[in-house]
């Protein structure tokens, strides 16, 4: 069965070649507001696969690899890897494209760069977002959840075989994800790690990305996020949250929904931090939102 998305690239503004997939969609769908799926800080494009073919059945569907991952370029300055550059990033992906109306989808990181486009939009005096999808993230981040990334972020290791990787992964992330088994495990390695050139199954990313990211709190996370949700205004919002999140507070996810009366939240039981957004639950409320954004 052919593969249901072409690889496109685009330029930066420092010259890097980007890469994301493109799920077309139907014909259908020429005229409604696209699909923008934003990954997390160690991820890449793969973690959208099932959602993203699901959605493209009626959408088109945008999913960028920010810097240093998946097949994007790697910086050669560490210190642009920052949230403030990946907006850049796919801001010039959306003006390449003629893209100005879509549906954000952000998964953690890409969840933070979701309300900083939002913002942005605010302070341009547009609003291009008609609808979003906030994943186990949101103005408030628990420094456990941080503490917690800071012990594996750019810490590297090879192995020869996926179920040695499945294996690492488990040792890893097995609180966040109590119920996997060794299948689950296996998928999770093969969206987070590629074949390196020595012949051994290394993290798809640039172990550089830990550089900012452990040199100051600021560049993990612009230091208040609220102005930036409250940016998202009236449109249709989604917020799914792990049951188990260490990133995530139910405090944090009830003061979201205090602000935003229209927003819906769905908590996936017995998950940490993230949920892989391929949940039955999860897919039904996606398309619920869609169904307000067309």
């Amino acid at each position: 069965m052919d593969q249901p998305y072409a690889h496109r690239t685009w330029q930066s503004a420092d010259g890097l070649t980007l890469h994301y997939r493109d799920y077309a969609g139907p014909e259908s769908a020429a005229d409604m507001p696209p699909v923008l799926c934003l990954h997390g800080l160690t991820r890449n494009a793969r973690d959208f696969a099932v959602l993203a073919e699901h959605l493209c059945q009626d959408r088109r569907v945008i999913v960028p690899e920010m810097r240093g991952r998946g097949r994007s370029d790697y910086a050669p300055d560490s210190s642009t890897y920052t949230p403030g550059n990946y907006v850049g990033d796919v801001e010039a992906l959306l003006a390449d494209l003629g893209i100005d109306r879509f549906v954000a989808i952000g998964t953690s990181m890409g969840g933070l760069m979701t309300m900083m486009i939002a913002a942005g939009d605010a302070a341009a005096g547009r609003s291009r977002i008609v609808g979003a999808v906030l994943n186990d993230i949101g103005p408030e981040i628990d420094t456990g959840g941080l503490d917690k990334i800071r012990t594996y972020l750019g810490q590297g290791g090879s192995y020869a075989t996926w179920m040695h990787a499945a294996r690492a992964l488990r040792e890893v992330h097995k609180e966040a994800h109590p119920d996997f088994d060794i299948e689950r495990w296996l998928e999770m390695a093969k969206r987070t790690l590629m074949l390196g050139q020595s012949g051994r199954l290394v993290f798809d990313y640039d172990m550089a990305i830990a550089d900012p990211f452990k040199a100051a709190d600021e560049n993990a996370a612009p230091p208040d996020l609220w102005p930036a949700f409250d940016a998202l205004g009236d449109v249709p919002l989604l917020l799914v949250r792990g049951g188990l999140s260490n990133l995530l507070t139910e405090e944090t996810a009830a003061a979201m929904q205090a602000r935003k009366a229209q927003m819906e939240l769905v908590t996936v039981e017995r998950c940490g931090h993230a949920p892989l957004l391929d949940e039955p639950e999860v897919i039904s409320a996606i398309d619920r939102l869609l169904g307000k954004t067309a």
